[in-house]
């Protein structure tokens, strides 16, 4: 059971803070939900507390974990499926995982893969999606912008040097 104000990862959505616990009635079946904020896009997310273990949520992870997280991103990329649905598929496992280094993982393949051949469509709003929950968390741990998290995990994954002023 999380408590209000921890900083929590919602598979699939990405991290946030949880405001509340409250009850609520929804399609006529009354249930405890966390209401969670999440720091990009200013969205809120109800979580039924009954559900939380089958969801995956999870603590962030701390600011010593960025470090490691940041070493998945300088990494050389993993071997990939030359079928993109077979990749597709491998990618959307892993970003249901929840598991900041496995999203890390997808982060920079497919941001590796778009700069050297494009993507499809999908898989473009896949790294999208798997950037924003990245970007999610180490907002949440680095208490940095948006912009800056987004500006870390992209010069880390081009080997460009990272600012020291970046953590």
């Amino acid at each position: 059971m999380f408590n209000i104000g921890e900083k929590v990862v919602y598979p699939m959505h990405g991290a946030g803070v949880i405001e509340s616990i409250e009850e609520r009635e929804i399609l006529g079946e009354r249930r405890k939900y966390y209401i969670m904020r999440m720091p990009i896009g200013d969205m809120k997310v109800m979580i039924p507390l009954d559900q939380i273990d089958d969801i995956g949520i999870r603590k962030v992870i701390d600011s010593e974990e960025i470090e490691n997280v940041l070493d998945v991103l300088a990494s050389d990329t993993t071997k990939m499926h030359q079928n993109w649905n077979r990749r597709y598929r491998a990618n959307m496992d892993l970003i249901k995982t929840g598991d900041v280094y496995e999203i890390a993982e997808v982060v920079r393949n497919l941001t590796l893969m778009d700069k050297e051949k494009g993507l499809s469509t999908g898989e473009r709003k896949m790294l999208s999606n798997a950037r924003q929950i990245l970007i999610s968390e180490i907002v949440l741990v680095a208490e940095v912008s948006e912009e800056e998290a987004s500006n870390l995990v992209e010069s880390v994954i081009l080997q460009q040097t990272v600012p020291d002023t970046a953590l």
